[in-house]
């Protein structure tokens, strides 16, 4: 699989190439510090795979792939976590949070499509996501209904998980649960929460309803990509 990384911070590079290079079936084709480099090699050359930053110099990641009409695969990298919902706009394979371990890396390349990696790792397709889930509290793991969780709330090392009149305590980050659940219906909209859509019953100002009567922030950093999602 032919790969480009759009990356302009030598660190981040130099990790990126050690994580390629020690995986058998990427080839690293070039590596740009910014995408209009990018933009001019993919038009001429066969990129199957691009792991693109978001903070770039003359173009940002997120404005370079809406002029792309028929992107190959992209995995963003990026030190920002308040652009993951509208990265999976655009389809993306996976957000890689930096810093982030090679562990975590091949799990994002799991995620590409079988049909062009059926010859990189497997002939199946990953795994849909989970209906259910173990909420690990304690020394207990305590089964609970995706669909039932109503918000989840990050307060200081650990978080509480909303389901009805009930609370769940859980060793698991914000990250930790971003990564476990389905983001066409689970939303971080502030820093300290994320939401299930379906369960919005209104939107006022900064502040979203939910079944449970419950009024949860809408953060700054957050409501931009928000509103485009839900109020247009």
């Amino acid at each position: 699989m032919n790969c480009i990384i759009v990356e302009d911070q030598p660190p981040a590079q130099r990790i990126l190439k050690k994580y390629i290079e020690d995986v058998d079936y990427l080839h690293l084709e070039a590596t740009f510090s910014d995408a209009i480099q990018a933009m001019e090699f993919i038009k001429s050359q066969t990129v199957d795979l691009i792991f693109l930053d978001i903070h770039l110099p003359k173009m940002s990641g997120i404005d370079f792939l809406k002029t792309l009409p028929h992107p190959p695969h992209i995995i963003l990298t990026t030190a920002f976590p308040d652009y993951a919902l509208e990265s999976y706009e655009y389809t993306v394979v996976d957000y890689l949070l930096k810093p982030f371990s090679f562990q975590r890396f091949v799990k994002a390349l799991s995620k590409i499509p079988a049909k062009t990696s059926e010859s990189i790792v497997s002939s199946s397709a990953p795994p849909p996501l989970p209906q259910e889930l173990f909420i690990k509290s304690g020394y207990d793991h305590i089964k609970i209904n995706v669909d039932d969780i109503i918000y989840i709330k990050s307060d200081a090392d650990y978080t509480e998980i909303f389901i009805a009149e009930k609370k769940h305590l859980s060793n698991e980050s914000l990250r930790d649960w971003l990564e476990k659940l389905n983001p066409r219906q689970f939303t971080r909209v502030h820093k300290s929460y994320i939401i299930n859509s379906t369960k919005i019953t209104k939107i006022s100002g900064n502040q979203i309803f939910l079944s449970n009567e419950k009024v949860v922030p809408l953060g700054r950093a957050f409501k931009e990509n928000f509103v485009k999602r839900f109020l247009q």
